[in-house]
Formats: structure tokens, C-alpha cells, sequence
């Protein structure tokens, strides 16, 4: 009887260690990648690695870095998943990631100009993502308006209440955008493009996938995205375009194992798979249509797709300067929340004003009334800060509160709206004045 007990308690442990063995465990992934994109790649992985099983926790860019950095001291999280290098950049600088060196060899080391990887290897692009403008076909055409190229081209009076766009404060495919932007224009000249641009926009989205849903929807016509919404847009049917701006630039997306991860065996798992030739063709599903960083997959894209190994397009893209951009990034979203995104009515008041005088100038050209409609545009463009303040250690140290906002941000936030309320009403009354004058 004793013989029997131990020979099936014997057995009982082999089975349990055995099972221990097939059970990768869970494996946690924040991403700020909505359902459409992670649901393919969890399906996929978790048939490639049996025993694994991919949790995908749902966050903004920028809520997931901070959460990632307040969990660290109990940490239950093994990979950070999303498309802004700066992000990875700030994990990095805290020493919330960690080294690793992927099993997959023989991709890349460039995609237009920019870095695939992190140097150091800390974090590693598995696809590339330009910046631009989508738009409405049948919209547009309902409208009787020209399809879009350019940045500037969205500031025209034509696309009044036409445009769309998320919080860059709430999206990090937007920040960049918006990044790239003042990088290739320049501060003040990027700026002017982007209130501009406020100036005409229907809605601010707090996420990046509401812009894409409104102009599929038909909701607005034109959006501001990151290039794969309109491609998987294309691919599901939408009457939809897409163009690449001549200010634009393409960077890697990228993952990353966070430091102490508590399944790093999951989590280098998860990243090889993504960088393997199976992980890389799950880019090209109809849902998804991100740009591969392995060129090999071009051979099995759709007609018509971009290849921003061959596209002389991405060639002559704009450098993107992470560094730049990780020293700004909480001030430039604050700008953007506190001169464009609060201040909506307020600055489409003034840009609509705007419009009108510049109309009634083109039939009816007045010295005078031109001059009051220059110090309009003035005043509408006007900033609160100069690039060298909102990059000074004095300025980035206000905001350092994380989810506790420091008194000095506060009193920044308050500063620049009342900034902004100042010069967007006298912008409206000049313009107003311009146009009396022209009447």
C-alpha cells in the first residue's frame, strides 16, 4: 500500500513538473496599439509558442511610460509596446528597460535615415510609421474640395471645420507628428502651421484610432494619422487616401522588456517572434498594414504599398531627432493642449474672422486694412515661449509631478492659456476691424 501511495505521488510530481515545463505563463504587454493590431500578434504568437499566453493591458503612450515607471518597485509588466522612439528613450534614461539581444539576424539597420534599433539594445523597431494626411474621397468630393498634400495646405479657409486630429498629450503617433512638424519647419514657423491648422479643425479626439473612425465614418473629412490607419482603412473597403507631406518622417515602431520583467523567457519570446519572418507578415493583414522593417515582406504586400526601403519618397524625409523631442515632449503637448486643444472656440473664432478679411482683401485690396489683418495673423501666431525656454532644465523641471502636477506647471498651464485667450480675441478684433474697414 505504502509502495502504491509513493509510486503515485512519483508520478503526480513528474506530471506537475511537466506541466510546469509546457506552461510558458503569462506574458504582459502594455501598448498604446489598439485591439485591431494586438489581437493578430497574440493569435499568432500564442500558436507559435505554445504554453505562452499574451495579456495585452490597453494605455495611452504616455500613461503607459508613467505607469511603467510607478510600478517599478513591485513590477508586473514584460514588455512596453508602441510607436514613439521617444518614449523608449525616457524608459531607457530611467533604466526601466532592459539589454537584450534578439535571436533574429540579418534585418535592417536603417529605415529612411533613422536608426531601426536602439543602439545599446534596449528596445528594437519592428516596423516603420510615416506621418500624414488621410482623407475622405466621397467627403471631399461632397464638399467640393481639393485632396490635401501639405501641412500648410490645412490651414486654408476652404477645410474650415474640416479637419480632425488627436491630443498629442493623449497620443504619441500624434506628438510625433506634431514634433516632426516644428523639426522641419522650425518653432515658430511650425507653430504657426499647427494653430493654423487648429484653427480649422472640427473635433480634438482624445485618441489617436477616434481621427481615423471619424474620417471613415464620414464624421469629417480630413484627419491627420499616422500612415497605417489609412492603409488598413483602404484595405477594409473606405473610400480613403493618404499622403505623405514633404515635411514627414518615417520611424520605427518598437518594443522593448522592461526591466525585472517577471516572464523574461515570455518576453523575448514575444519580442523574436515580432521580428520573425511570421511575426513580420502579421503586418500585412488587412486589419493592421503596418510597413515591415524586414524588406523581404515587400515581395508579399499589396499593390500600390509603400516601401520605404525603395520609395525615394522616404529617402528625402526629414531626420527625426529623438533627443530633440524627449527633452520638449511634456512641454510641447501642454502647449498643444493649452493653445489649441482648450482653446478651440476661441481660436476658430479668430482664424474664422481671419478668413473673412482675407477674403474680402482679395476683391477689395486696402492698405490699411491689410496691415490691421497682418497684426491679426501676428497675434494669432504668437508664442508664449521661445524653443531654448521650452527645452531649458528650468521649464522641464516643472514637470516632473507625473500624475501630481507640480505648482510651477500649474502656474505655466495658467499662464499660457491666459495667453492665449489675450491674443486670440485681439487677433479676432483686428481681423474684424480689417474687415469693417474693407466694407
Amino acid at each position: 500500500m505504502l509502495k502504491t501511495i509513493a509510486a503515485a505521488m512519483l508520478m503526480s510530481a513528474a506530471f506537475i513538473v511537466t506541466a510546469h515545463a509546457q506552461d510558458g505563463g503569462k506574458v504582459t504587454i502594455v501598448t498604446s496599439f489598439s485591439k485591431d493590431v494586438t489581437d493578430p500578434f497574440k493569435a499568432g504568437f500564442e500558436a507559435a509558442n505554445p504554453g505562452f499566453t499574451l495579456d495585452v493591458q490597453n494605455k495611452s503612450t504616455s500613461s503607459g511610460v508613467k505607469y511603467i515607471d510607478e510600478t517599478k518597485v513591485n513590477n508586473q509588466v514584460d514588455l512596453f509596446w508602441a510607436s514613439a522612439p521617444d518614449a523608449f528613450d525616457s524608459l531607457k534614461s530611467k533604466e526601466l528597460l532592459a539589454k537584450f539581444t534578439p535571436s533574429v539576424t540579418g534585418l535592417p539597420e536603417k529605415v529612411g535615415s533613422y536608426p531601426v534599433n536602439d543602439p545599446d539594445g534596449f528596445y528594437f523597431g519592428f516596423a516603420a510609421s510615416g506621418y500624414g494626411i488621410m482623407s475622405n474621397d466621397r467627403y471631399l468630393e461632397a464638399n467640393n474640395l481639393p485632396k490635401p498634400t501639405e501641412w500648410g495646405e490645412l490651414a486654408k479657409p476652404e477645410y474650415f471645420d474640416h479637419v480632425a486630429i488627436a491630443a498629442p498629450s493623449r497620443s504619441g503617433t500624434t506628438h510625433l507628428t506634431i514634433e516632426t512638424i516644428l523639426q522641419g519647419e522650425g518653432w515658430d514657423k511650425g507653430w504657426g502651421t499647427l494653430k493654423g491648422i487648429g484653427g480649422n479643425l472640427q473635433q480634438v479626439t482624445e485618441r489617436s484610432f477616434g481621427v481615423p473612425d471619424a474620417v471613415n465614418s464620414g464624421q469629417t473629412g480630413i484627419g491627420i494619422v499616422i500612415d497605417f490607419f489609412a492603409f488598413s482603412a483602404q484595405a477594409s473597403g473606405f473610400p480613403v487616401s493618404f499622403a505623405y507631406p514633404s515635411v514627414t518622417t518615417v520611424v520605427p515602431a518598437n518594443i522593448g522588456i522592461v526591466a525585472n520583467a517577471p516572464n523574461q523567457a515570455g518576453a523575448e519570446a514575444f519580442v523574436n517572434y515580432i521580428l520573425s519572418e511570421k511575426g513580420q507578415e502579421v503586418l500585412l493583414e488587412p486589419a493592421i498594414r503596418r510597413l515591415p522593417i524586414n524588406p523581404a515582406l515587400y515581395a508579399k504586400a499589396p499593390e500600390g504599398f509603400p516601401n520605404p526601403f525603395k520609395d525615394p519618397r522616404f529617402q528625402s524625409m526629414i531626420t527625426f531627432d529623438s533627443d530633440v523631442s524627449k527633452k520638449r515632449t511634456d512641454v510641447v503637448d501642454t502647449l498643444f493642449d493649452q493653445l489649441i486643444s482648450f482653446q478651440l472656440e476661441n481660436l476658430k473664432g479668430a482664424t474664422q474672422a481671419i478668413h473673412a478679411a482675407e477674403k474680402a482683401l482679395a476683391a477689395n485690396e486696402q492698405p490699411a486694412a491689410r496691415a490691421l489683418l497682418d497684426e491679426a495673423k501676428a497675434l494669432a501666431a504668437a508664442m508664449p515661449i521661445t524653443a531654448e525656454e521650452a527645452a531649458s532644465k528650468e521649464t522641464r523641471d516643472a514637470f516632473t509631478g507625473g500624475e501630481e502636477k507640480t505648482a510651477r506647471q500649474a502656474e505655466l498651464e495658467q499662464k499660457w492659456a491666459a495667453f492665449a485667450t489675450e491674443k486670440y480675441a485681439a487677433a479676432k478684433a483686428k481681423a474684424e476691424e480689417a474687415l469693417n474697414l474693407v466694407d
